[in-house]
């Protein structure tokens, strides 16, 4: 896989940690503590470095464990303010954490990249302290502009949709970060349709294998694509580098 010069790590469910050729770190989501498929070395939020973090949606898995204490608690580590979606960074930020709320369609500067938030086809509600759900906005995804040209379409939770094709058409991303796990997002039959709107050459799958009924894995989307797409297996706690 052609990352020209940048790294990623899967580290579990959806949680993202890329680190630019320019040396800095960009997490995307942050669910550690208590997610299931994280490496031990990854789940302490304070232990994990970045320098800039991108929230996709509101659920428990994606904020992390106990929301703004997760964000808040990588944020001491001196990352910039956070990032989500207006509701969600309003909700944090109602919490004790430093977070930027912007929305679909806008663009902001991150860890030395442009990240611009798409839209995506879930459910955003935040589960709040006593159990009770929240509204959390819409959900959404980021294309990821690197300082050196690369192009990152990070999906977040989504099912397909046809406007998959105007991502491609109007950023063309080297590489597309999906989720493949069914159940709570698109399965394999679902990304093989996205990955042709698309027209993806690279994929990075996520979202699959936390529990049980995320059955869905990288070997069934490389099974229904066929040729010609660079699918790579995926292991949390492994850095994937150019």
């Amino acid at each position: 896989m052609d990352l020209r010069g940048n790294a990623v790590t899967w580290l579990g469910h959806g949680t993202w940690l890329w680190e630019t050729s320019e040396g800095t770190r960009l997490l995307v989501d942050c669910w550690l503590e208590g997610n299931p498929s994280t490496p031990e070395e990854f789940k302490d939020p304070a232990a994990v470095k970045a320098d800039g973090i991108l929230i996709t949606h509101g659920h428990f898995d994606h904020i992390g464990q106990g929301g703004a204490e997760a964000v808040a608690a990588i944020s001491a580590n001196g990352a910039p303010p956070t990032f989500a979606m207006f509701e969600v960074a309003a909700y944090l930020g109602g919490k004790g954490a430093e977070v930027t709320g912007f929305n679909i369609g806008g663009a902001v500067e991150v860890a030395g990249v442009t990240a611009t938030m798409v839209q995506a086809v879930h459910s955003g509600g935040i589960t709040d302290d006593d159990g009770a759900i929240v509204y959390g906005g819409p959900p959404a995804g980021f294309v990821l502009e690197f300082p050196d040209g690369l192009v990152v379409y990070q999906a977040g939770d989504t099912d397909v949709f046809g406007d998959m094709a105007l991502i491609g058409e109007i950023y063309s991303p080297d590489v597309s970060v999906l989720p493949v796990g069914d159940f709570y997002t698109m399965g394999p039959r679902q990304a093989a349709h996205a990955v042709r709107l698309l027209g993806a050459t690279q994929v990075l799958c996520g979202h699959y294998g936390t529990f049980p009924a995320l059955a869905g894995s990288p070997a069934k989307l490389r099974e229904l694509v066929g040729g010609g797409v660079d699918i790579p297996d995926t292991v949390p706690g492994v850095r994937l580098t150019s």
